[in-house]
């Protein structure tokens, strides 16, 4: 596997919706797994075990630095003591709009009440509205829409009325 293979494994890790890849080959094993910190950018490890019988030619791959780059994180907000979080029910497709043409159920500043649609979860096929359980105010949308989630993560920050 040569450095332009695994940059582009590492990319495809960063913009998919996978949070761990694995790849063995009989004298090369790569793992890259991808950590799911709220509010901060998307950090991506690296780890190549290579054995003493590797050609010469893949040395550089394990020596270069460029593809293990870690972003730090980003500076914490102010006040995140007090809000609460709406988290993900189930594994899915996260959608903000019940179609293209249509506003967000729910953007930055709006009032949730307890039942109100915050958003869309497709899941093999079916789309189940996710509603608020909580009243306060939106103080934050924490997943891109279009995007896959995982089960327990978090969607929303709300601030509590």
């Amino acid at each position: 596997m040569d450095l332009k293979e695994i940059q582009a494994l590492i990319k495809f890790v960063s913009t998919s919706g996978v949070d761990e890849v694995e790849i063995s080959q009989k004298d090369f094993k790569i793992a890259i797994k991808k950590n799911q910190n709220v509010g901060s950018a998307q950090i991506v490890h690296t780890a190549i075990a290579q054995p003493a019988a590797m050609p010469m030619v893949a040395a550089p791959v394990a020596a270069s630095p460029a593809p293990v780059a870690t972003i730090p994180s980003a500076p914490a907000e102010a006040k995140t003591d007090n809000l609460i979080t709406i988290k993900s029910p189930m594994v899915g497709t996260f959608y903000r709009t019940p179609n293209p043409d249509s506003p967000s159920f729910v953007n930055v500043g709006d009032d949730v009440k307890p039942g109100k649609v915050v958003c869309i979860i497709e899941a093999m096929k079916l789309f189940n509205e996710i509603e608020s359980e909580i009243s306060g105010k939106i103080v934050k949308v924490l997943v891109d829409n279009a995007t896959p989630v995982e089960y327990d993560q978090p969607l929303f920050l709300v601030e509590p009325a």
